[in-house]
């Protein structure tokens, strides 16, 4: 495992393990754990790490090898009802209590010392948030990685279905704690059967044959879009950061499905005046534990040797590092954001894009979605492989994508930040997302999207309305020769459900009509900058 990457630090101890011990959960069901631990004598503090993705590779060997090498016993527990555990695993619900029947069962091991804390990626970050709601006295520290702590904004947006997420959710917590090959199986399974998944009319128990039977929870999460819903009371764990007192490390990429997830967090433990520091890098959702592993890694060691140590020795001196995309360059940081000015940019006649603002809001282009051909996604924040930066030429080049372009840069523009498009719409059916993107031209023509988002329109037929577009956040040089693009459609599919046009759940629509959507001139492209922009 260690010859997979370079820049690893030298291991501390040799590693010993103690397989299947079994801890009570909170309602007595067993729970299948691992304990990892250094071969030597002295005080070493644990590492907390519950998972239903299974207890095996990878996790096996990113937490508990690795980091016991560095001198913690490290718990790689599998969640209730997955990886052999007693009980039926329920997204999100039982979380809480099972992580404080496990500090229980901890305090009563002989090689506990008394100072805990808690790691790991996507869910495994929810269950540290989990933990967080009532901190035992214990936790002196967490890494969340590329971390969840509200279910409901992984599935929807505005009212739109993550589906093609939602789908990679399913494969991952249904198949991946059975085993490498299981969830290699089922992911392929999916992949053959996307297509047909995705257009299916209606969506609803579409995904069955796909994912080889029923996932209950699966239906209902995709049902049940609205988030003030009694369905997801509890599921946001977006609380405790605003009272957390644990130093709290958050790590994610720019690509990376829950990213403002991430944002949002550390913004909230910021204004509590929590220990805190973030790391974004170049990374998906999936790259950050993978060509990433060697910054996560070392991020993360080093945050719980100065909190369950006491050795602050290799900590950044800054409380954000970034990395910048465009220059392949990090950047130390006070905060995030770094409260930059912003720019607006408006679309124009002959698809360009310019600083001046229109004197007044008139029609300026119409095109056509059609549900039936919808405008296809190509990169983005996805869990899939196909996530991040892409060449987005097949994308520019249909009659449903409109593109609005600057002129070319004679000196770099940094942009830090929140991205947002204030639009003005009008449709013929008085329903319709937008999907909006900012792309970075290179001087050959090629396009690369560096952020977007979809916002959903209610509008009185022809009439425009307006609507705020947040499109994620960026840290991106647009370099000398460059070009700023606007990319403007109506959805992206299958990342996004489809539109029907008609205002009816996308995933019980069966009736689908085309939505004539017009821009109007008032739109604007926001950016916050930090220089080449006055």
């Amino acid at each position: 495992m260690r010859a997979t990457w370079r820049g690893l630090p030298a291991k501390r101890h040799d590693v010993g393990r103690e397989p299947g011990l079994v801890v009570p959960a909170a309602d007595g069901s067993p729970l299948i754990t691992d304990h990892y631990f250094p071969r030597a004598e002295g005080d070493f503090p644990t590492l907390l790490v519950r998972s239903p993705y299974g207890r095996g590779l990878p996790w096996s060997a990113m937490y508990g090898l690795l980091f016991a090498e560095q001198g913690f016993h490290v718990v790689v527990q599998s969640c209730r009802g997955t990886g052999g555990s007693g009980g039926t695993f329920d997204l999100w619900r039982n979380e809480a209590g099972d992580g404080q029947a496990t500090v229980s069962w901890l305090r009563g091991q002989p090689w506990f010392n008394g100072k805990l804390g808690t790691i790991g990626p996507s869910y495994l970050g929810y269950v540290q948030w989990a933990l967080a709601l009532d901190p035992p006295p214990e936790l002196k520290a967490m890494v969340v990685q590329v971390g969840l702590h509200d279910p409901h904004a992984l599935f929807h947006a505005d009212g739109a279905l993550h589906l093609e997420n939602a789908l990679a959710v399913g494969v991952g917590m249904t198949y991946q704690h059975q085993g490498m090959g299981p969830f290699l199986k089922a992911t392929l399974r999916l992949r053959r059967r996307l297509r047909d998944v995705t257009t299916a009319q209606p969506l609803r128990g579409a995904h069955v044959s796909a994912l080889g039977g029923e996932v209950p929870w699966l239906d209902d999460v995709m049902t049940h879009p609205d988030a003030t819903d009694a369905y997801w009371r509890g599921a946001s764990l977006a609380e405790p950061a605003q009272r957390l007192g644990v130093p709290t490390s958050l790590v994610t990429g720019w690509h990376d499905a829950l990213a403002d997830q991430t944002f949002e967090q550390y913004a909230r433990l910021r204004q509590a005046g929590c220990d805190t520091a973030l790391l974004v890098g170049p990374w998906t959702h999936t790259s950050a534990l993978q060509q990433g592993w060697p910054e996560v890694f070392a991020e993360s060691l080093a945050w719980l040797r100065a909190h369950l140590y006491a050795d602050p020795s290799s900590l950044r001196p800054t409380t954000v590092r970034v990395h910048m995309g465009g220059e392949d360059a990090w950047r130390d940081l006070d905060d995030w954001p770094p409260a930059p000015a912003t720019t607006s940019w408006y679309p124009t006649l002959g698809g360009h894009l310019t600083q001046q603002a229109p004197t007044d809001s008139t029609s300026l282009t119409t095109f056509r979605y059609d549900p039936a051909d919808p405008t296809p996604s190509l990169g983005g924040p996805l869990l899939s492989g196909t996530a991040g930066s892409q060449d987005n030429g097949s994308l520019e080049v249909r009659d449903d994508v409109l593109t609005f372009t600057g002129p070319v840069l004679s000196e770099p523009v940094d942009i830090l930040g929140p991205v947002s498009a204030r639009l003005s719409i009008s449709t013929d059916t008085g329903h319709a997302d937008v999907f909006t993107r900012l792309c970075d031209v290179d001087a050959d023509g090629r396009s690369v999207n560096i952020c977007d988002g979809l916002g959903q329109l209610r509008t009185t037929e022809h009439e425009p309305s307006q609507v705020t577009v947040p499109m994620s956040s960026t840290a991106h040089r647009f370099a000398v020769g460059h070009r700023i693009r606007w990319q403007i459609s109506g959805g992206a599919h299958p990342r996004y459900a489809r539109s029907s046009g008609t205002g009816q759940s996308p995933v019980d629509a069966t009736t689908f009509v085309p939505v004539r959507i017009t821009l109007h001139t008032d739109s604007a492209l926001v950016l916050p900058h930090s220089r080449g922009l006055t």
